[in-house]
């Protein structure tokens, strides 16, 4: 899990016991009626993040852009595109946040391009321009690749022949979105322009984007001569952010396999990513919400390589993307399928999911709570993305990953309160149905205490008062129950122990408590009251329950 760590001697390390928030800025929050979600809008919900207890905000891409991806095909990585706003607002929304405790971080988006980018407009003029090798060319003809591709609806190659020069360019992801060339000095010195043009804007760190791809460059180039070290490209970014601020943070979309992420933390010398999302825990918590039975996460978690003290995992039940369950069996992914999207418009290349959490749990309020205490309870930083602190749901008519893209759901008004514009002018439609607007929205909520939303927001603060979380030791404790999970994390002498049913039946487990005899006793965080002194709790959970205990000395009031 973590070593051990003085919280005390590491306080710079923020990341560490932060709740991060993702959004679109395009889908959030329309300020001046075009049916498009910016800055403005951003900067005037600022506030509303802050009461939700949120500490670091992560932007999905705002460059300049076709917006032919979601705006991951950029056309400039040094501007803001004019839908949203200007680099102005921008500033004005990190000052914002910053005001309000909240740090930010912004995608780095550093394997490819969009078509239309100058550098490759100028790359495919001939093969002799200095943008030639910006990017990365062959002239022979290339294999059958149509087993590598990411999109097989959309393409069928990663290479695209050039009517211009009559030669073929990488592309991992769509053919308008040209692979850059990372071996070349050039483009990797033209990054850390890019990172540090940002830093001195006022990030506080990025998101990295793609960072598996970077890897398959060298070896889905063929005889391109290409040689990629994405190791070494961490290295040399990490390094730079060191140098620059000595606080900012990389957090990599890393979906490998245990070993390889641990290579991209560092290793040892954790001198590469700080940060990495657990796609395998999140992979293996669905298994075991469709089974009922705790034990594909707690293999997953116990799986989990030991990393530096400096280093988190960030932990996660939906993004922005895909949910994909690729590290799962064929077998295991099909019984995810069964139990959370059935029918083969909720699926996406048989390798995924198009949904969000509360419609794959049926509307359930007990297990959707359920859920999202879960992924709080976890050693690592929780992330959340925009609309699941009041259980959105998605629009499966919308084409692939546009499906979780939706407008943020504000009020119960036209267009939930995104925009002013006509329905038929926004950047996407809202969530029809039982999870439109008038049944779903953030006003509705934040004036019910008993709303998914109150709850969220409650969640948030107990995490915030349990540091053991991020930095402590993280073990299970044995139970007889599978469909029970019983976890403790402990650090500097304090400890936190979080109880969850994964199953729909009541159960009662023995929790231990004080089992050294050691004077502890234990405080239910969410009733706020004392539960037992001793060394073992009886605890009573309804079908989908959980509980959280603060461990403490027998009477110390003041430890919460």
């Amino acid at each position: 899990m973590c070593d051990g760590v003085r919280i005390t001697d590491t306080s710079d390390l923020w990341w560490k016991s932060a709740v991060i928030y993702c959004l679109d800025i395009e889908t959030f929050h329309d300020s001046d009626g075009d049916g498009i979600g910016d800055l403005g809008g951003l900067a005037r919900r600022i506030d509303y993040l802050a009461e939700l207890g949120i500490t670091c905000l992560w932007l999905m891409p705002f460059y300049p852009t076709p917006d032919r991806d979601d705006g991951y095909d950029l056309t400039d990585f040094y501007g803001v595109d004019p839908r949203l706003g200007t680099l102005g607002q921008l500033v004005e929304v990190i000052r914002t946040a910053h005001d309000r405790g909240i740090n930010v971080i912004a995608d780095l988006v550093i394997n490819h391009t969009s078509d239309r980018h100058p550098w490759f407009q100028a790359s495919r003029r001939s093969t002799s321009n200095r943008y030639r090798e910006h990017y990365v060319w062959r002239s022979t003809e290339p294999p059958d690749t149509s087993e590598l591709v990411v999109f097989p609806d959309r393409e069928d190659s990663i290479w695209e022949r050039d009517e211009r020069t009559g030669e073929w360019y990488l592309h991992n992801f769509y053919k308008h979105q040209p692979d850059l060339n990372l071996s070349n000095p050039e483009v990797v010195d033209e990054i850390l322009r890019v990172v540090g043009f940002w830093l001195e804007l006022g990030f506080d760190g990025f998101r990295v984007d793609g960072i598996p791809f970077l890897e398959q460059n060298a070896k889905n180039a063929g005889d391109t001569g290409l040689e990629v070290d994405p190791h070494e490209l961490m290295r040399t970014i990490r390094s730079f952010l060191n140098r620059r601020t000595g606080w900012s943070m990389m957090l990599g979309e890393v979906n490998l396999p245990h070993e390889q992420q641990l290579a991209f933390f560092g290793g040892d010398a954790a001198d590469e990513l700080q940060m990495q999302f657990d796609f395998i825990g999140m992979q293996a918590t669905y298994l075991a919400l469709a089974r009922e039975d705790a034990g594909p996460l707690v293999t997953a978690l116990q799986e989990r390589p030991t990393i530096d003290a400096t280093c988190q995992w960030a932990t996660f039940l939906r993004n922005h993307d895909e949910l994909t369950l690729d590290k799962l069996t064929d077998g295991e992914r099909e019984e995810v399928f069964a139990a959370f999207g059935p029918e083969p418009e909720m699926q996406l290349y048989g390798r995924g999911l198009k949904r969000r959490l509360p419609t794959m749990l049926g509307g359930d309020p007990r297990r959707i709570r359920m859920a999202y205490s879960l992924m709080f309870s976890l050693p690592g930083t929780p992330t959340l993305y925009y609309g699941e602190e009041i259980g959105m749901g998605e629009d499966l008519e919308a084409d692939g990953r546009m499906a979780v893209r939706t407008p943020m759901q504000w009020s119960a008004g036209r267009n939930g309160g995104f925009s002013s514009a006509i329905p038929s002018r926004l950047v996407q439609r809202v969530v029809p149905d039982g999870y439109g607007p008038e049944h779903v929205n953030v006003v509705d909520q934040m004036h019910d205490p008993d709303s998914l939303w109150s709850f969220i927001r409650k969640l948030i603060s107990i995490r915030r008062t349990c540091p053991e979380l991020g930095w402590g030791t993280w073990t299970v404790l044995d139970q007889p129950e599978p469909r029970v999970l019983v976890q403790r994390c402990s650090v500097e002498g304090s400890a936190v122990i979080t109880v969850h049913n994964l199953g729909a039946d009541p159960v009662t487990v023995d929790v231990p408590v004080d089992p050294d005899d050691a004077g502890l006793e234990a405080v239910d965080l969410m009733a706020e009251e004392l539960v037992t002194g001793g060394p073992t709790t009886r605890i009573a959970l309804e079908g989908y329950g959980f509980r959280w205990l603060r461990v403490r000395p027998a009477g110390d009031l003041a430890i919460p």
